[in-house]
């Protein structure tokens, strides 16, 4: 079987191709184009696919999309609470889900999330691969036997950290926070104590066979993402960003998908020079950020300081938005934690849209507006992107008001003499009777 990309760049359409255009308001035949030139991914595990996939494209001529990380901790979880943490992500909207398990029963936490995700599902396997081992335990067969496994499972998406080198440690010394990324902590302290290159990167051909082989996209992780403000494009964010645009390169010539992830913490105003400067070293293949987070101080409220920098980096050049919830950096997320983060980035996401004018996008804040405007509660309640939560809010104010029915009528921060949607309303017939 043929991967997305390989069957785009014979001139076809799949029917994952079909949905996804669909879906998106584009036409097939130039979704197929973008496909075919790098710049738009379906991760769709063809085994996925065979059961509950709901296929989604990623790239900048659709909608931006938005991925929620769980996983089960040796610490704390169990792969019940991930499970409610998932449907949590995916009542509000996720478009992905990632699967960071650490800890025991990784392979059954994987295949039970698995048959409960609809939606585009990614793992590390660099994390199985540590899993009960030291890095003298760890060689090419036990990567690629992770590798294999992980595929056969079914899914969508691999983070690869192929494109931290050996000769990029040094440039690590000077920084605040040195690297964040468990992954590539991991593989710096597997190179050190084997003086040799990553393994990943000199695996990478054989990776991509695996890959094509299931039409696995690639996400070629970040490594040295700046983990502090202070760090953000460095030397050496930028030098594993340019073995980045090699390895992308690399894999669509074998005939695999390929995203690129992107920094986490990063100045605002220096978030659209991230952005283009990764358009034009990876040739446009569709970036994955974390965040970025804007400033290191939000602690306890780092879904706010992510979005902040999500709706400019997916105006700028990103495609694809993972979330912060508002633990990060403290703990493991609850389920209100990882439901906040989706909304942040939902939020974030669409916003880039609207500015960004893509598809009707703007169409649905213009309904919810109208129905505002008229005081139509339940329509502006059921436009909301998370009607739970608005229409709990809403009942609660209802409760507490003095004229209940009268409170379908108004809302509760002015009062009925008060409210300005009553008054403008007033307004508008007393013009249209003056003009008639």
């Amino acid at each position: 079987m043929a991967t997305q990309l390989q069957t785009a760049r014979k001139g076809e359409i799949t029917e994952q191709i079909e949905y996804v255009a669909r879906v998106e308001g584009v036409e097939p035949d130039i979704l197929r184009d973008e496909i075919a030139a790098g710049r738009v991914v379906i991760p769709a595990n063809k085994l996925h696919l065979k059961t509950n996939l709901k296929p989604a494209g990623i790239g900048r001529i659709l909608t931006t999309k938005t991925n929620a990380n769980i996983g089960t901790s040796s610490e704390s979880s169990t792969i019940e609470g991930e499970i409610e943490k998932m449907n949590a992500c995916l009542e509000v909207g996720a478009d992905a889900i990632m699967d960071l398990s650490t800890g025991a029963e990784m392979d059954k936490t994987r295949r039970i999330l698995l048959e409960h995700c609809p939606v585009v599902f990614g793992t590390v396997p660099i994390y199985q691969v540590i899993e009960g081992r030291g890095v003298d335990q760890i060689s090419s067969k036990v990567i690629m036997d992770v590798v294999q496994k992980q595929a056969a499972q079914g899914v969508d998406f691999f983070t690869i950290h192929a494109g931290l080198l050996k000769e990029h440690l040094p440039l690590v010394k000077s920084r605040v926070a040195g690297i964040v990324s468990r992954g590539g902590a991991l593989l710096a302290k597997w190179m050190m104590h084997h003086n040799k290159q990553n393994p990943l990167y000199e695996m990478f051909d054989d990776l991509c066979d695996v890959m094509a082989e299931y039409d696995i996209c690639f996400s070629l992780g970040d490594g040295l993402r700046p983990g502090a403000i202070a760090d953000a494009t460095d030397a050496a964010q930028i030098a594993e960003l340019e073995t980045l645009g090699e390895l992308t390169q690399r894999a669509q010539e074998r005939g695999c998908q390929v995203m690129v992830e992107g920094p986490g913490h990063v100045p605002f105003d220096q978030i659209q020079y991230n952005m283009e400067l990764q358009q034009k070293i990876c040739k446009g293949a569709p970036f994955y950020v974390l965040g970025p987070l804007v400033t290191d101080i939000g602690v306890g409220y780092d879904h706010i300081t992510s979005a902040i920098g999500a709706t400019a980096a997916a105006f700028y050049g990103a495609s694809f938005i993972c979330y912060v919830t508002p633990r990060e950096h403290l703990g493991l997320p609850t389920i209100d934690d990882v439901r906040a983060g989706v909304v942040a980035a939902k939020i974030a996401a669409h916003a880039a849209d609207v500015a960004r004018g893509i598809g009707k996008a703007a169409q649905r804040d213009r309904e919810l507006s109208i129905a505002r405007a008229n005081l139509d509660w339940e329509n502006h309640l059921g436009l909301a992107l998370d009607t739970k939560t608005a229409k709990a809010m809403y009942e609660q104010v209802c409760s507490k008001s003095v004229n209940k029915d009268g409170a379908k009528d108004y809302c509760s921060m002015c009062g009925k003499d008060w409210c300005s949607l009553r008054t403008n309303r007033d307004i508008k017939q007393q013009l249209e009777a003056s003009s008639s």
